[in-house]
């Protein structure tokens, strides 16, 4: 059975930096994708923040330069992210892909204010 618990969000000061975490279990590390996903609030679609594959990363713009994804730990997804923004607040969504399978964690929210 697979499973995908996030931890880490909660909120933080516009400019500071917040180290999600993704546990999972079931998942054959080499054949899946693993990535985060966020989802602002007042909005419909999940928006791929980074993901990573045999060591090869991909983030999307708006957040090269801040953020880090890594699944240096066995069974961990990390998502470090410095400089946060408001426009970063949403829910952050652990995912794992492969061959048209999704699998999805049920999501930790971060809120950047003041």
């Amino acid at each position: 059975q697979v499973q995908l618990v996030e931890s880490g969000g909660g909120w933080v000061q516009p400019g500071g930096s917040l180290t999600l975490s993704c546990t999972t279990s079931g998942i054959i590390r080499r054949i899946f994708t693993m990535g985060w996903y966020r989802q602002a609030p007042g909005t419909l679609e999940r928006e791929l923040v980074a993901d990573i594959f045999d060591g090869a990363t991909n983030y999307v713009d708006s957040v090269k330069g801040r953020a880090t994804i890594s699944t240096a730990i066995a069974n961990t997804v990390l998502l470090q992210m410095n400089s946060l923004k408001p426009e970063d607040t949403a829910v952050y969504y652990c995912n794992a892909k492969s061959g048209g399978v999704n699998f999805w964690g049920k999501g930790t929210l971060v809120n950047v204010s003041s």
